[in-house]
């Protein structure tokens, strides 16, 4: 029997996802504007992210519930390691920090993790998904915006397990919904993607100001003015 998990966290989420995606970092990235200091520290943060995501489901790899939902190919810490490594050449971990707002990010994952295991789902869908939906759009515009070679800064977007992204994610959708969970506990999933959104939000409004300097506030501020749904949200929507 279906508990409509995957429908619930789309429409649920839907308004969060397009306030994360009209950020000025992420608007000016979707219009094809990737400053490279702002970016590799995007990639910094984000491998504290998964760093922790995949720790903990490590940790619930046999828990009754998350365990459904644990799918290593989707993985991204060992991708980020090596964009890590391109960016910030071979001694990269002595330069890596996590951002104030990583290091709340980080946070809450190990809490829901220790407290709540099954709200990992939220943040589980609220990166993987959006990743696998919009990475190969995210990773031309990252290519022609920083001049990089095709391998080069961006296997972060590479999902090589995966060959089939549309019948994954079918695949994925299919397991939410038969999770063994009921409607207060879907409930309270979706809330927590909703912060999971929030907090994606505060990582990017802190690279802003990088991305400011680097480009100038009069072109930041055309390359915001029109705030529109991003191409990774309609991504999703497939």
């Amino acid at each position: 029997m279906s508990n409509n998990l995957a429908t619930k966290l789309r429409e649920g989420t839907k308004k969060s996802h397009s306030m994360a995606e009209n950020t000025g970092f992420i608007a000016c990235f979707l219009k094809g504007t990737v400053e490279k200091n702002s970016y590799r520290k995007l990639v910094s943060n984000l491998y504290f992210v998964y760093s922790a995501m995949e720790e903990e489901m490590q940790k619930h790899r046999n828990h009754p519930v998350l365990s459904k939902m644990y799918f290593p190919e989707l993985e991204r810490k060992e991708s980020l390691e090596q964009d890590l490594a391109y960016y910030f050449g071979a001694n990269w971990r002595d330069q890596v920090a996590p951002s104030a707002a990583t290091q709340a990010y980080v946070d809450r994952i190990h809490e829901v993790a220790k407290t709540d295991p099954e709200l990992m789902i939220a943040h589980l869908y609220t990166r993987y998904l959006g990743d696998l939906s919009g990475g190969q759009i995210l990773k031309k515009i990252a290519q022609n915006g920083m001049n990089l070679s095709d391998g080069e800064g961006t296997s972060f977007y590479e999902f090589s397990q995966i060959p089939d992204e549309r019948e994954f994610k079918k695949h994925y959708r299919a397991t939410l919904d038969e999770l063994p969970i009921d409607d207060a506990k879907g409930d309270r999933i979706v809330d927590e993607a909703n912060d999971a959104f929030g907090s994606n939000m505060k990582m990017f409004q802190e690279l802003e100001g990088n991305l400011i300097k680097a480009i100038g506030v009069a072109l930041f501020n055309v390359l915001t003015r029109k705030n529109k749904r991003g191409s990774t949200e309609l991504a999703t929507a497939d």
